[in-house]
């Protein structure tokens, strides 16, 4: 990737930041980085193209930490989904557009065949690898989304302990899980349960089909 090509994506990820994802137009790239829009179509041809790059400047801060060398399989897909996270923090907007749009650019294919490598060297099967790196992905992304939009909000304003207004008859899981639902959240020690429980489904998954 050109300098001048990453300076523009990165222009691009700080209007998203400051003003939302909504706000990223070409228009308003051009106004940031100092040129006409025209200028911009010799680094990215349209919208798509651009938010394609967005894409592939988060893949690419998230790639660099789940790269081998001396780790194991399950070090790099921990690594990998905590700098997800990190990403998604630090970009609230993020989660959304990386569920919304296809790994087609370079950096992107990379950080999947990262989860690619690390699940085909955990044993499991070639033709499951597709469908557990949608699951892995899924629940990564997923998890950061919820995170930065807010639905996993601690304590009493938990939207999980105001879910509709039935009687307890009427909603029997909530009844039985009401002590628990109003308890603040601590969503680091959750998330490292579910990868834990990830790494557990990975290895059932080689064990199975192995």
């Amino acid at each position: 990737m050109s300098g001048r090509r990453e300076e523009i994506l990165d222009a691009a990820v700080a209007i998203a930041d400051e003003h939302g994802l909504d706000a990223v137009s070409m228009r308003a790239l051009a106004d940031r980085v100092g040129v006409t829009p025209m200028a911009l179509y010799r680094h990215v041809k349209d919208k798509s193209a651009l938010l394609d790059g967005m894409v592939e400047r988060l893949l690419a801060a998230i790639a660099s930490s789940g790269r081998a060398g001396e780790r194991t399989w399950e070090e790099r897909l921990t690594a990998l989904a905590h700098a997800a996270r990190e990403v998604a923090q630090r970009h609230p907007w993020a989660a959304n557009l990386l569920t919304s749009r296809p790994a087609v650019t370079g950096d992107g294919a990379r950080a999947v065949d990262i989860i690619y490598t690390a699940l085909i060297e955990a044993g499991v099967p070639e033709p499951q690898v597709p469908r557990l790196e949608r699951l892995i992905s899924t629940f990564v992304i997923g998890f950061a989304a919820s995170e930065a939009a807010g639905r996993f909000t601690p304590g009493d304003s938990d939207p999980r302990s105001r879910r509709g207004h039935l009687p307890d008859s009427e909603l029997p899981g909530h009844s039985a899980l009401g002590p628990w639902l109003d308890l603040p959240l601590d969503l680091t020690a959750e998330f490292e349960a579910d990868l834990a429980d990830i790494v557990r489904l990975v290895e059932a998954v080689a064990r199975r089909e192995g």
